[in-house]
C-alpha cells in the first residue's frame, strides 16, 4: 500500500488515496499501526483521499487511536494539495466531500505545487445539542466545568467536530497534559471534544495550544483555531480576523458575520512518499 506522510503546521498524517489502489479493509487498525512513532511511520493519524460522487474527492480521518473524526482542518488543506500535485484535480480550486459536508478550498501555487491553501470551512455549529455538549447555553459561553478539582471556564463549538475552548493567562505554562485529556473525557461531551487553551496577546492575535481527541497534544489544529475564532468573538476577547500562533506555526482565520462560514488559511507540506507492507 503506497502512503505519503504529509502535514500542516507539524499536524501530521499518513494519507493514502484510494484512487488507483484499494482502500485498506480495516482503517482504524492501520491508523494505529501507522500513527505509532516508534513502530510505525508516526504520525496524528490516517487520512483517506477516496473518489466521491459530490466532489474532487472525499477525505476519511482516523486519529491516532483508531477512532474516526468527522473533520481535521489540517488535514483538508493537505488533501486539497495532494489533488493538486500528484495530477488528480489541476485547477486551483478544488471541492472535498468531509463529515462537516463538501467544503471548497483555494490552492496559492508556486513553483507548480500548491504551497497555501484557503478553507471555506463553513458556518460554526452553535447549538448545544448538535456540539454535542451537555452545558448550557446556545453556544455555552466561559461556562465553568470542574476538572478534578480546579474549575475552568470553556466556550463550546463545534466545527463539524466539538471543541471546547479555555482562555488562560499563560498557554506555555497550562498544564494540557494533566487537564487536556480531563477536559477530553468530561461528562459534558458526549462524544468527548477537542480541548484548546488560549492567551490573547491583541484583539488580532492569540496563542494556543491543543489536546486533540483521539491523539493527544498536537502541534496544530485547524478546526480548533476556527474554534478559537469564534469563542474569541463571542466572548469579545478578539476581533473577527486574528492570527493564531500555534507550536507548529501560524493560521489565518476570519468569521465575517454570525451567519458566516469561517475561512482559514494556512500551508501544507509533503514530506515524503513510502510504502506500508500491509493494509
Amino acid at each position: 500500500m503506497k502512503f505519503t506522510k504529509m502535514h500542516g503546521l507539524g499536524n501530521d498524517y499518513v494519507y493514502v488515496e484510494t484512487f488507483r489502489q484499494s482502500a485498506p479493509s480495516d482503517p482504524g487498525a492501520l491508523a494505529v499501526a501507522v500513527s505509532d512513532r516508534h513502530f510505525g511511520v508516526g504520525a496524528d493519524g490516517l487520512i483517506l483521499i477516496m473518489p466521491s460522487e459530490l466532489a474532487d474527492a472525499r477525505m476519511r480521518m482516523f486519529n491516532a487511536d483508531g477512532s474516526e473524526g468527522e473533520m481535521c482542518g489540517n488535514g483538508v488543506r493537505c488533501v486539497a494539495k495532494f489533488l493538486y500535485d500528484h495530477g488528480l484535480a489541476r485547477k486551483d480550486q478544488v471541492t472535498v466531500e468531509t463529515g462537516r459536508g463538501v467544503l471548497v478550498l483555494d490552492l496559492e501555487i508556486s513553483g507548480g505545487k500548491a504551497r497555501r491553501v484557503r478553507v471555506d470551512m463553513a458556518p460554526p455549529v452553535l447549538i448545544s445539542a448538535q456540539i454535542p455538549t451537555t452545558l448550557a447555553g446556545d453556544p455555552p459561553i466561559d461556562v465553568p466545568i470542574d476538572l478534578g478539582g480546579q474549575s475552568i471556564p470553556v466556550t463550546a463549538v463545534s466545527m463539524g467536530n466539538p471543541h471546547a475552548v479555555a482562555f488562560v493567562d499563560d498557554v506555555t505554562t497550562f498544564p494540557l497534559e494533566l487537564l487536556g485529556p480531563r477536559m477530553e473525557n468530561h461528562p459534558a461531551f458526549p462524544r468527548r471534544v477537542n480541548a484548546h487553551v488560549v492567551d490573547v496577546v491583541g484583539r488580532g492575535e492569540v496563542r494556543m495550544r491543543t489536546w486533540e481527541r483521539g491523539s493527544g497534544i498536537t502541534l496544530a489544529c485547524g478546526t480548533g483555531a476556527c474554534a478559537v475564532c469564534v469563542a474569541g468573538v463571542l466572548t469579545g476577547r478578539t476581533d473577527r480576523r486574528i492570527l493564531a500562533h500555534l507550536p507548529g506555526g501560524d493560521l489565518e482565520l476570519e468569521w465575517p458575520a454570525d451567519d458566516a462560514s469561517v475561512f482559514m488559511t494556512g500551508p501544507a507540506t509533503e514530506v515524503f512518499e513510502g510504502e506500508w507492507p500491509s493494509a
